[in-house]
Protein backbone atom coordinates (compact mmCIF):
# COMPACT_ATOMS: atom_id res chain seq x y z
CA UNK A 1 0.00 0.00 0.00
CA UNK A 2 1.22 3.41 -1.04
CA UNK A 3 2.04 5.62 1.69
CA UNK A 4 -0.10 8.89 2.13
CA UNK A 5 0.54 12.38 1.31
CA UNK A 6 -1.24 14.09 4.04
CA UNK A 7 0.68 16.43 6.18
CA UNK A 8 2.23 15.22 9.30
CA UNK A 9 1.99 18.19 11.67
CA UNK A 10 0.41 16.91 14.68
CA UNK A 11 -4.08 18.64 14.27
CA UNK A 12 -5.12 19.83 17.50
CA UNK A 13 -5.31 17.01 20.28
CA UNK A 14 -9.00 16.30 21.47
CA UNK A 15 -10.10 14.92 24.82
CA UNK A 16 -8.76 11.46 25.50
CA UNK A 17 -5.90 11.55 23.23
CA UNK A 18 -2.67 10.81 24.39
CA UNK A 19 0.47 12.80 23.72
CA UNK A 20 2.94 10.42 23.27
CA UNK A 21 2.13 6.72 22.22
CA UNK A 22 5.60 4.03 22.21
CA UNK A 23 4.84 1.02 20.31
CA UNK A 24 6.51 -2.11 19.85
CA UNK A 25 6.12 -3.07 16.47
CA UNK A 26 5.75 -7.20 16.73
CA UNK A 27 4.63 -9.46 14.04
CA UNK A 28 6.65 -8.62 11.05
CA UNK A 29 8.17 -12.25 10.23
CA UNK A 30 4.59 -14.33 11.40
CA UNK A 31 2.80 -11.96 8.67
CA UNK A 32 5.40 -12.98 6.13
CA UNK A 33 5.54 -16.44 7.05
CA UNK A 34 1.84 -16.53 6.47
CA UNK A 35 2.36 -15.58 3.24
CA UNK A 36 4.90 -17.63 2.45
CA UNK A 37 7.53 -14.93 1.90
CA UNK A 38 10.82 -14.49 4.08
CA UNK A 39 10.79 -12.87 7.27
CA UNK A 40 12.46 -9.73 5.77
CA UNK A 41 9.20 -8.79 3.60
CA UNK A 42 7.47 -8.70 6.77
CA UNK A 43 9.62 -6.31 8.31
CA UNK A 44 9.63 -3.96 4.53
CA UNK A 45 5.60 -3.96 4.79
CA UNK A 46 6.28 -3.29 8.76
CA UNK A 47 8.55 0.06 7.39
CA UNK A 48 5.79 0.91 5.44
CA UNK A 49 3.32 0.63 8.27
CA UNK A 50 5.62 3.29 10.36
CA UNK A 51 4.97 5.65 8.11
CA UNK A 52 1.36 5.53 7.83
CA UNK A 53 1.08 5.21 11.33
CA UNK A 54 3.12 8.65 11.68
CA UNK A 55 0.15 10.09 9.29
CA UNK A 56 -2.38 8.28 11.80
CA UNK A 57 -1.44 9.49 14.83
CA UNK A 58 -0.33 13.07 13.95
CA UNK A 59 -4.24 13.62 12.81
CA UNK A 60 -5.16 12.40 16.47
CA UNK A 61 -2.89 15.67 17.01
CA UNK A 62 -0.39 13.13 19.09
CA UNK A 63 2.70 14.74 19.43
CA UNK A 64 5.33 11.95 20.00
CA UNK A 65 5.77 8.32 18.70
CA UNK A 66 8.26 6.50 19.44
CA UNK A 67 8.73 2.91 17.69
CA UNK A 68 10.97 0.06 18.71
CA UNK A 69 12.75 -0.82 15.45
CA UNK A 70 15.38 -3.22 16.78
CA UNK A 71 16.10 -4.23 20.25
CA UNK A 72 19.82 -5.11 22.01
CA UNK A 73 18.70 -8.77 22.02
CA UNK A 74 17.73 -8.90 18.26
CA UNK A 75 21.29 -9.61 17.13
CA UNK A 76 20.55 -12.94 18.00
CA UNK A 77 18.15 -13.59 15.04
CA UNK A 78 19.42 -15.37 12.45
CA UNK A 79 22.56 -13.40 9.93
CA UNK A 80 20.07 -13.01 6.86
CA UNK A 81 17.63 -11.18 8.83
CA UNK A 82 19.76 -8.78 10.79
CA UNK A 83 21.38 -8.07 7.52
CA UNK A 84 18.02 -7.28 5.78
CA UNK A 85 16.90 -5.01 8.73
CA UNK A 86 20.24 -2.81 8.59
CA UNK A 87 19.78 -2.45 4.89
CA UNK A 88 16.14 -1.31 5.37
CA UNK A 89 17.55 1.44 7.41
CA UNK A 90 19.54 2.67 4.05
CA UNK A 91 16.60 1.85 2.20
CA UNK A 92 13.95 4.20 4.68
CA UNK A 93 16.04 7.00 4.78
CA UNK A 94 16.38 7.12 1.28
CA UNK A 95 13.24 6.62 0.04
CA UNK A 96 11.10 8.26 2.97
CA UNK A 97 13.53 10.69 4.60
CA UNK A 98 12.88 13.79 2.44
CA UNK A 99 9.20 13.15 2.32
CA UNK A 100 8.93 13.67 6.15
CA UNK A 101 11.33 15.74 6.66
CA UNK A 102 8.68 18.20 4.17
CA UNK A 103 6.07 17.35 6.09
CA UNK A 104 7.75 18.41 9.25
CA UNK A 105 8.61 15.72 11.09
CA UNK A 106 11.35 15.57 13.45
CA UNK A 107 13.57 12.43 13.42
CA UNK A 108 15.19 11.10 16.75
CA UNK A 109 17.08 7.90 16.78
CA UNK A 110 18.12 6.38 20.62
CA UNK A 111 20.30 3.15 20.83
CA UNK A 112 23.91 2.24 21.17
CA UNK A 113 25.19 3.07 17.82
CA UNK A 114 28.59 1.69 18.60
CA UNK A 115 27.74 -1.64 17.05
CA UNK A 116 26.06 -0.53 13.76
CA UNK A 117 27.80 0.01 10.55
CA UNK A 118 29.39 3.48 9.43
CA UNK A 119 26.89 3.60 6.25
CA UNK A 120 23.71 2.98 9.29
CA UNK A 121 25.17 5.81 11.50
CA UNK A 122 25.36 8.16 8.72
CA UNK A 123 22.13 7.75 7.80
CA UNK A 124 20.58 8.46 11.41
CA UNK A 125 23.06 11.23 11.47
CA UNK A 126 21.56 12.67 8.40
CA UNK A 127 17.85 12.36 9.16
CA UNK A 128 18.67 14.10 12.46
CA UNK A 129 20.40 16.69 11.28
CA UNK A 130 17.90 17.52 8.37
CA UNK A 131 14.50 17.53 10.79
CA UNK A 132 15.88 18.98 13.62
CA UNK A 133 14.06 22.12 13.58
CA UNK A 134 10.97 20.79 12.33
CA UNK A 135 7.84 21.61 14.57
CA UNK A 136 5.99 19.04 13.79
CA UNK A 137 5.51 15.02 14.92
CA UNK A 138 8.39 13.79 16.85
CA UNK A 139 8.90 10.64 15.63
CA UNK A 140 11.90 8.80 17.70
CA UNK A 141 13.10 4.92 16.08
CA UNK A 142 14.93 2.78 19.09
CA UNK A 143 17.18 0.89 17.63
CA UNK A 144 20.35 -1.66 18.88
CA UNK A 145 17.92 -0.27 22.00
CA UNK A 146 17.19 -1.66 25.80
CA UNK A 147 15.63 -0.42 28.42
CA UNK A 148 18.28 -1.54 30.43
CA UNK A 149 21.43 -0.76 28.26
CA UNK A 150 19.39 2.70 29.18
CA UNK A 151 19.39 3.14 32.73
CA UNK A 152 22.99 1.82 32.62
CA UNK A 153 24.23 4.82 29.77
CA UNK A 154 22.20 7.23 32.03
CA UNK A 155 24.40 6.41 34.68
CA UNK A 156 27.57 6.75 33.28
CA UNK A 157 27.07 10.22 31.72
CA UNK A 158 25.49 11.24 35.03
CA UNK A 159 28.66 9.96 36.87
CA UNK A 160 30.97 11.57 33.48
CA UNK A 161 29.17 15.41 34.27
CA UNK A 162 29.77 14.59 37.86
CA UNK A 163 27.03 14.53 39.32
CA UNK A 164 27.31 13.26 43.06
CA UNK A 165 25.61 9.79 44.64
CA UNK A 166 23.56 12.70 46.56
CA UNK A 167 22.81 14.53 44.16
CA UNK A 168 21.32 11.82 41.89
CA UNK A 169 17.41 11.97 41.47
CA UNK A 170 15.05 10.42 39.51
CA UNK A 171 14.89 14.03 37.86
CA UNK A 172 18.47 14.35 37.12
CA UNK A 173 18.65 10.76 35.85
CA UNK A 174 15.87 11.17 33.49
CA UNK A 175 17.39 14.07 31.88
CA UNK A 176 19.91 11.46 30.57
CA UNK A 177 18.11 8.91 29.12
CA UNK A 178 18.00 8.29 25.47
CA UNK A 179 14.26 9.61 25.74
CA UNK A 180 15.13 13.08 27.42
CA UNK A 181 13.40 15.41 24.77
CA UNK A 182 10.37 13.83 24.84
CA UNK A 183 7.61 12.99 27.71
CA UNK A 184 7.03 9.28 29.31
CA UNK A 185 4.64 7.57 26.82
CA UNK A 186 1.16 7.88 27.61
CA UNK A 187 0.29 4.84 26.04
CA UNK A 188 2.23 1.43 25.12
CA UNK A 189 1.24 -0.32 22.50
CA UNK A 190 1.92 -3.68 21.55
CA UNK A 191 0.79 -5.49 18.40
CA UNK A 192 1.12 -9.30 17.58
CA UNK A 193 -0.14 -10.81 20.38
CA UNK A 194 2.38 -11.01 22.66
CA UNK A 195 1.63 -9.86 26.53
CA UNK A 196 5.47 -7.89 27.65
CA UNK A 197 7.83 -5.16 27.24
CA UNK A 198 10.73 -6.75 25.87
CA UNK A 199 12.99 -4.43 27.64
CA UNK A 200 11.43 -1.46 25.69
CA UNK A 201 11.51 1.97 27.80
CA UNK A 202 11.56 0.46 31.32
CA UNK A 203 12.06 3.41 32.63
CA UNK A 204 9.70 5.73 30.61
CA UNK A 205 7.00 3.21 31.31
CA UNK A 206 6.44 3.46 34.74
CA UNK A 207 2.90 5.14 34.31
CA UNK A 208 2.01 4.30 30.66
CA UNK A 209 -1.32 2.72 29.91
CA UNK A 210 -0.48 -0.73 28.23
CA UNK A 211 -2.80 -1.77 25.06
CA UNK A 212 -1.81 -5.35 23.68
CA UNK A 213 -3.66 -6.77 20.27
CA UNK A 214 -3.54 -9.61 18.46
CA UNK A 215 -2.82 -7.62 15.59
CA UNK A 216 0.10 -8.09 13.33
CA UNK A 217 2.29 -5.12 12.49
CA UNK A 218 1.85 -4.78 8.45
CA UNK A 219 -1.56 -4.72 9.55
CA UNK A 220 -2.17 -1.95 11.98
CA UNK A 221 -3.71 0.85 10.25
CA UNK A 222 -5.96 3.82 11.24
CA UNK A 223 -8.83 1.95 12.74
CA UNK A 224 -6.38 -0.38 15.12
CA UNK A 225 -4.92 2.86 16.13
CA UNK A 226 -8.22 3.87 16.96
CA UNK A 227 -9.29 0.77 19.08
CA UNK A 228 -5.95 1.28 21.12
CA UNK A 229 -7.22 5.50 22.14
CA UNK A 230 -10.40 4.37 22.85
CA UNK A 231 -9.10 2.02 25.10
CA UNK A 232 -6.37 4.25 26.71
CA UNK A 233 -9.51 7.02 26.61
CA UNK A 234 -12.02 5.20 29.26
CA UNK A 235 -9.24 4.63 31.59
CA UNK A 236 -8.26 6.55 34.60
CA UNK A 237 -5.11 7.76 35.20
CA UNK A 238 -4.05 8.24 38.64
CA UNK A 239 -0.15 7.73 39.11
CA UNK A 240 -0.46 6.55 42.40
CA UNK A 241 -2.91 8.87 44.12
CA UNK A 242 -6.41 7.93 45.40
CA UNK A 243 -9.61 8.79 43.55
CA UNK A 244 -12.37 11.09 44.98
CA UNK A 245 -14.38 9.00 46.91
CA UNK A 246 -17.10 11.26 47.57
CA UNK A 247 -17.45 12.21 43.86
CA UNK A 248 -17.23 8.47 43.12
CA UNK A 249 -20.60 7.89 45.39
CA UNK A 250 -22.13 11.18 43.68
CA UNK A 251 -25.60 10.46 41.60
CA UNK A 252 -24.61 10.58 37.82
Amino acid sequence: MAASTAPTTPAARGPGVPRHVAIVMDGNGRWARRRFMPRVFGHKFGMETVVRVIDDCARRGIEYLTVYAFSSENWKRPDEEVSGLMNLVLVGVSKYLTRLAKDGVRIKVMGDRSAVSEKVRQAWNEAEELTKNNPGLTLTVAFNYGGRWDIVQACKRALAEGVLAEELSEEVLSRHMALAHAPDPDLFIRTGGEVRVSNFLLWQLAYSEMYFTECLWPDFDAAELDKAIAAYSGRERRFGAVLDKAADKAPA
